[in-house]
């Protein structure tokens, strides 16, 4: 992947989310790629942040707002005429789910309606790529990878509305977006479902990744939930380099050879990176070093699934798509980019120098 000579040079690409932690990558990334980006999101959700940590206000245009303001949402995707939409922008927490369950279900599922209602007045759009997740499945706890054709579900609020986003998107490209009508509307939507997303610059609270950080720089143990619970984890250059390629599938001029791409996607890891979170805690105990530790928490928690990988045969197929960094790698290079914030670094110069190091490793695909 490479940042000049590209279809991305000069791509009006209009980002939800841009505040959050993927959200913030996937921006530089596309910044990086030669695309005019702008960015419409609430506050970053955490002090620090990947946003202020990388000065993302430097490399793109950062509008702030709420998906679920239909007002303020069209004027800001009309107003700038996008070619392309990545829809990210989420309540993407569990456990934040269960205390407030409204909230969780307007962002994820109204204000996925809103994104996509707006598009049917922006004639400009010609992609869509909407973001949810691999706990938008009904997870019966198999040992078997889910396919996108698997039953939708959820047992927590949040598993539960990115179900109801796969659900709506669905909904939205049939009626108004039949990819066998492309040819007469011009916009192709896809979903994109992808495992657990580790990497540097996510602060969120609940979440294992920032949680361990946060307890390595206290010097205290940190506690952990559900340690044999397993999850399909990956860096999150990973998923985001298979939302590039899925919104470049979706944008030929041939009406025909975008069609067939609007659908669902599941970008999960390779089988041997399905790990317990034990497995992760431990890892990043010893790479971390200073004496890091962390215990079981021994306190009652809500809910949460203990089994769940993903197949994505059909990325692989059809985008050639496959990840390029094993699991440790993934951890190691997140411990740089903290260990890096930490010791005062340029973030955004380093994080640059993640994405390219990432891109050299995607070259033979591209």
């Amino acid at each position: 992947m490479n940042a000049t000579n590209n279809l991305w040079t000069g791509k009006r690409v209009f980002l939800t989310g841009h505040t959050g932690f993927k959200g913030g990558w996937l921006a530089l990334w596309l910044n990086h790629l030669g695309a005019n980006v702008r960015g419409y999101s609430l506050d970053p959700s955490t002090t620090p942040s990947l946003f202020s940590s990388a000065r993302l206000n430097e490399k793109i245009e950062d509008l702030r707002g709420d998906i679920r303001n239909s007002t303020t949402l069209d004027r800001a995707i009309q107003d700038f005429a996008p070619e392309v939409i990545f829809h990210l922008a989420a309540q993407p927490l569990v456990r934040a789910s269960y205390d407030d369950p409204i909230t969780t279900y307007e962002t994820n599922v109204i204000g996925t309606a809103r994104v996509l209602d707006a598009v049917r007045r922006t004639p400009s759009v010609r992609a869509v790529v909407c973001v949810t997740t691999d706990k938008c499945y009904e997870n019966k706890e198999w040992i078997w990878p889910y396919r996108e054709t698997d039953p939708l579900g959820g047992y927590d609020p949040y598993s539960s509305s990115k179900a109801c986003a796969e659900i709506a998107a669905a909904s939205f490209r049939q009626s108004y977006f039949h990819p066998a009508k492309l040819a007469d509307h011009g916009v192709a939507i896809a979903t994109a479902r992808a495992g657990n997303v580790i990497g540097g610059g996510d602060w969120s609270i609940d979440r294992l990744i920032p949680d361990l950080v946060r307890g390595f720089l206290s010097g205290e143990p940190v506690l952990i939930r559900h340690p044999h619970a397993i999850r399909p984890w990956q860096h999150v250059l990973e998923p985001l380099h298979g939302y590039i390629l899925l919104a470049e599938k979706l944008l030929p001029e041939n009406p025909e050879a975008a069609a067939r791409y609007a659908t669902a996607y599941n970008f999960g890891p390779s089988e041997s990176d399905a790990q317990p979170v034990s497995w992760i805690a431990d890892r990043m105990t010893r790479f971390w070093g200073d004496g890091a530790s962390w215990v079981l928490d021994q306190a009652p928690t809500p809910h949460e699934a203990h089994y769940l990988k993903l197949d994505a045969s059909r990325a692989r197929a059809d985008l050639h798509w496959t990840p390029r960094l094993n699991l440790e790698t993934a951890l190691q290079w997140l411990v740089e980019w903290y260990r890096s914030h930490q010791s005062g670094a340029d973030m955004q110069a380093f994080t640059l120098q993640q994405i390219a190091s990432y891109e050299s490793l995607t070259t033979d695909h591209r």
